[in-house]
């Protein structure tokens, strides 16, 4: 994902002399495609991201169009005050792009797991919060961002993750993208899930079920139009995520339900554990550490559906 996005933003960079990049010192060798496109709009912050964001919020001031990248945790957590008075209070058009979402940097610890990130940003006026779930998805939202208006903030995984969109698909921000069409089940992911997904999604199609796949890479502003659909022509709907239930997709889809009386299907929301990881390994060790085992999560849809 972090290779397309440094490739989207190379396009911008030759086409938009707005577009700055501020790093706060990784990627560097990633990005000297950009720095020969642009030497002049790239900015090594250093390990300074609380100044990053104050940095970024006065190039928006002056007309430019800032990307801020470093490692989830390092941009969101640690920047909250000022992500909210910089830039969200004043309505700057600063893309926040965080690398390594989830669990991504699996072996390194809780320090730089985000499984809170989602649900601190979408709680903020203003912010847009993104999660594209494979390169495809990285590279139309990057697209979309340069021409809107206000923050918004970019979630992405880490590398090598698995493509599951074909080339050329269309995707617009806060518009779900349905992959499969099914009627008895609808699984509707974000983020790096989306591959995961789509081996569950397969998993039950070969238990007989019927199955939507569909990637809600917008949380905020949550497809409500879509989930209208989903809840009124399926059994069952199951979100699943690599953040916790607490606050993310699960949560907005739980708010969605209430404020709209969205009714209909049965609800399942599937996220990371309300725990902190202490036994690491690779992102599939820890995932399962943190309850996303597949079999127990299929068997857990394949009961409830068959409750309904």
């Amino acid at each position: 994902m972090r290779n397309a996005f440094v490739k989207e933003l190379e396009q911008l960079a030759r086409s938009d002399d707005r577009v700055v990049l501020l790093s706060g010192d990784i990627g560097n060798r990633m990005f000297d495609g950009f720095k020969e496109i642009a030497p002049d709009r790239f900015i090594n912050a250093g390990i300074a991201e609380q100044n990053m964001i104050g940095v970024a919020a006065g190039l928006a001031l002056s007309g430019y169009r800032p990307y801020v990248y470093t490692i989830v945790p390092f941009l969101t957590t640690r920047c909250m005050e000022q992500i909210r008075v910089d830039l969200c209070y004043h309505d700057l058009p600063v893309v926040l792009v965080g690398v390594g979402g989830g669990l991504s940097y699996s072996s390194l610890g809780a320090t730089h797991h985000s499984c809170e990130d989602i649900a601190m940003l979408r709680s903020i006026p203003n912010m847009r919060v993104c999660c594209p779930g494979d390169r495809i998805e990285v590279g139309a939202l990057v697209r979309e961002t340069i021409g809107m208006d206000g923050p918004t903030y970019l979630r992405l995984g880490k590398k090598n993750e698995a493509t599951v969109h074909r080339e050329g698909v269309g995707l617009r921000m806060g518009v779900a993208c349905v992959l499969e069409e099914g009627n008895e089940i609808c699984v509707i992911s974000t983020g790096n899930l989306l591959p995961w997904a789509a081996q569950l999604t397969a998993a039950l199609g070969e238990s007989g079920v019927s199955c939507s796949l569909v990637s809600m890479h917008t949380v905020k502003p949550l497809d409500g139009d879509y989930l209208k659909r989903a809840f009124a022509g399926h059994g069952l709907v199951v979100s699943v995520e690599e953040h916790s239930r607490i606050g993310g997709l699960a949560s907005a889809i739980d708010q969605w339900r209430h404020d709209f009386e969205g009714g209909g299907a049965d609800y399942l929301g599937i996220g990371t554990a309300d725990r902190f990881a202490h036994r690491l390994g690779d992102q599939t060790y820890v995932r399962r550490g943190l309850g996303l085992k597949e079999e127990v999560i299929l068997k857990q849809i394949l009961d409830r559906f068959g409750g309904v």
